[in-house]
């Protein structure tokens, strides 16, 4: 039952200032007896008349039973009724309510157990019926859409669950929503706010994850190792047919490896001999002229760098 109003409140205290006034005035202060039955009147009166009006608020309407029956809805605004004859049981809320609702250890399809909060928006869009159909709707609606998200999660794989909340909001949001309509009750929406799963389970997640991108990343070092070969066996083709390319080409490795590692260089007699560099004299004799060409560069850096400081 909602609160006695202010304005209500007011009303009463202004018919017993103006029926006091008014005893007083006609009857005079020396007839006690008769201002005394004049006062009670007035304080019947007042409180009847403060009992009949009633002020709504814009969301809310108020459902009004005549002598038990149902008899109309009011509101918004001020209405009257009929004190003593009419009553008012529900003032009902017509606004966009959030319920929260929860299932815990609830197994899936897969047998894995889980906890899923959520969150429903619903509004009473048929004031009457919320009031007779059902005796707490709200009560009743929370407990409708728990049954519904165990439903749910029971005919869910956990890997569904995961990926595809938006799926299983919108299957909560049909099946609540037929489920409240004879309640003259509207879901707007259900949104899944977290899935939790065990601990164990979690770390069984992280290490299949952590395999598949293990595996994924060997497949794709063997497809670049096929690749590879694929290119030298094109390379090998083109030398096959071009003996000075490939010698050149012997030339310019070996040189690139000296440069780096002039100290020592192992090459096998059998490449030396298949790449035609002219047998192990002729490559001691190219490391001996990188050696002298690397011995003339430092020596004249460090010319330079004695002009330098002298100047």
């Amino acid at each position: 039952m909602r609160n006695k109003s202010s304005f209500a409140v007011l009303i009463f205290f202004v018919i017993m200032i103006v029926g006091v006034a008014s005893a007083y005035t006609i009857v005079g202060i020396e007839n006690v007896v008769t201002v005394t039955w004049l006062m009670v009147i007035t304080f019947v009166v007042a409180l009847l008349v403060s009992n009949a009006i009633k002020v709504a608020n814009p969301w809310d309407r108020a459902v009004v039973l005549r002598l038990g029956s149902f008899h109309a809805l009011k509101g918004p605004g001020v209405f009257f009724i009929i004190p003593i004859i009419d009553t008012i049981p529900y003032w009902i809320d017509t606004r966009v309510i959030t319920t929260s609702f929860k299932a815990e250890k609830t197994l899936t399809k897969d047998t894995v157990p889980v906890d899923v909060d959520a969150v429903l928006f619903w509004r009473v869009l048929d004031s009457k019926k919320a009031a007779l159909e059902v005796a707490d709707y709200e009560s009743a609606i929370q407990w409708a859409a728990q049954t519904a998200l165990r439903d749910v999660i029971g005919k869910t794989m956990l890997s569904d669950m995961l990926e595809g909340r938006d799926k299983i909001s919108a299957i909560l949001q049909q099946i609540i929503d037929e489920r409240t309509e004879p309640w003259g009750i509207k879901v707007n929406s259900v949104e899944v706010k977290d899935v939790l799963i065990p601990s164990a389970l979690e770390d069984a997640m992280s290490m299949q994850a952590q395999a598949e991108r293990e595996r994924q990343a060997r497949v794709i070092l063997g497809d670049s190792e096929r690749q590879v070969a694929q290119k030298f066996e094109e390379a090998a083709l083109s030398y096959a047919n071009n003996p000075v390319a490939l010698h050149l080409r012997a030339m310019n490795m070996l040189y690139e490896g000296l440069k780096q590692n002039s100290t020592i260089v192992i090459v096998p007699s059998s490449a030396v001999e298949t790449m035609q560099l002219g047998g192990l004299a002729g490559i001691t004799s190219l490391t001996m002229e990188i050696e002298k060409d690397k011995a003339n560069k430092e020596s004249k850096q460090k010319n330079e760098r004695t002009l330098s400081d002298e100047d």
